[in-house]
């Protein structure tokens, strides 16, 4: 009886709940208001202001590339003694980095104002610009409104402008092309002048030195009293072998006549006399060739003719070649050697396809579920280390 009442449902003690099992209720209810307060309320923040507060962005695309025409010169077909250096460096490089670059913004400052563009959806402080910003910062807002893509092996440029209104994205590409050709050409202006003053330039070098080689040959026919040694030199070569000829045939003569007529026959004197003088001729005529009262001889004078006259020939040589230089230069100048080419032209969107506003959304709250989630492993790696 005893061990019955002991054991009966009314003497049984209930177990009260403990601590232990207290906390892990309290440990998930304060995961699940962390959760809501850290992921959940920002990410619908921000899924409320992009799908009803932010500003619709339409894109305009334009493509274009810088085009060179090589075509040859007719000095070239000619004899292709003239080549006008082109620039070294690609203009799709500097094209690259102009758009990107302040002195672009400032362009399309002055010409759209673009900081009034992209001001204008007041009720969007996110993705609207503040007009009191410096260019600077306008600069720092260009970069995320227009992407510029550049392929550097085919050297095509593409670039993508977004604004807040289809005809202001579409105004903005066409500046942006207009310019970026505005630039195309002043770099070609630039090269072109550069090239004409230097074939300027090498022209007067080369008609100087043309000067100085044709009064160096005037010196010397005024000292020497010769025109040409080389027509001299055979003037001279050609009297010798007359004289020889001459000398020859008096001999000739003069011993046939001693063969036939007695000692002291006056044609024998006379032919005699006649050897004399022909010798006498000979002697003067090599002399000539020898050295000159002014103890230059022929060949010294040859030598420096024939120095005289290549240095004239390669001046003039080097002047033709120089002219030449110039009238090419000249003739690109007046020729559009570079121009900016458009294969796809400012486009205008019907629709608005930025900002995307699920791909933001996405990153928010997948940054957000990252950053409560590393904050949670944190907390409780630190309280359970104590």
């Amino acid at each position: 009886m005893a061990l019955a009442d002991t054991l009966s449902p009314a003497n049984s003690v209930t177990p009260l709940p403990s601590h232990a099992a207290r906390r892990p209720r309290r440990r998930h209810s304060w995961i699940a208001v962390s959760f809501f307060l850290a992921v959940v309320a920002p990410a619908s923040a921000a899924g409320w202001y992009l799908y009803a507060i932010a500003a619709p962005q339409f894109a305009s695309t334009v493509g274009f590339s810088v085009r060179k025409e090589d075509v040859a010169s007719p000095i070239e077909l000619f004899g292709g003694i003239a080549d006008v250096a082109t620039t070294g460096s690609s203009d799709s490089d500097i094209l690259y980095e102009f758009i990107r670059s302040q002195e672009m913004v400032k362009a399309l400052q002055r010409r759209l104002d673009l900081s009034l563009l992209y001001a204008k959806p007041a009720h969007d402080p996110v993705f609207a610009y503040d007009e009191s910003g410096t260019i600077e910062d306008l600069v720092d807002y260009w970069h995320d409104m227009v992407r510029v893509t550049y392929d550097s092996t085919t050297e095509l440029i593409e670039v993508r402008a977004l604004a807040f209104a289809p005809d202001d994205a579409r105004a903005i590409a066409t500046a942006i092309y207009e310019e970026s050709a505005r630039l195309v050409e002043d770099l070609s202006a630039i090269a072109q002048d550069d090239t004409i003053a230097f074939a300027a330039s090498e022209v007067e070098r080369a008609v100087e030195r043309l000067k100085s080689a044709r009064e160096a040959m005037t010196g010397f026919r005024s000292r020497t009293q010769i025109l040409d040694p080389t027509a001299d030199l055979e003037g001279q070569m050609g009297v010798l072998s007359t004289l020889e000829q001459q000398l020859a045939e008096a001999l000739i003569q003069a011993d046939m006549l001693q063969e036939s007529t007695r000692e002291g026959d006056p044609r024998i004197t006379q032919a005699k006399l006649r050897i004399q003088v022909i010798e006498a001729r000979i002697m003067e005529e090599r002399r000539k060739l020898g050295r000159d009262g002014d103890g230059e001889d022929y060949a010294t004078k040859l030598a420096e003719y024939e120095r005289l006259a290549v240095d004239r020939e390669f001046a003039e040589q080097a002047y033709i070649a120089a002219l030449a230089t110039y009238d090419q230069a000249l003739a690109e100048a007046r020729r559009k050697s570079r121009y900016l080419a458009a294969y796809i032209k400012p486009t205008l969107a019907e629709a608005s396809e930025f900002p995307r506003k699920e791909v933001l959304l996405g990153l928010v709250a997948f940054f957000l579920m990252s950053a409560w989630a590393i904050a949670v492993l944190i907390f409780y790696s630190v309280r359970d280390r104590r």
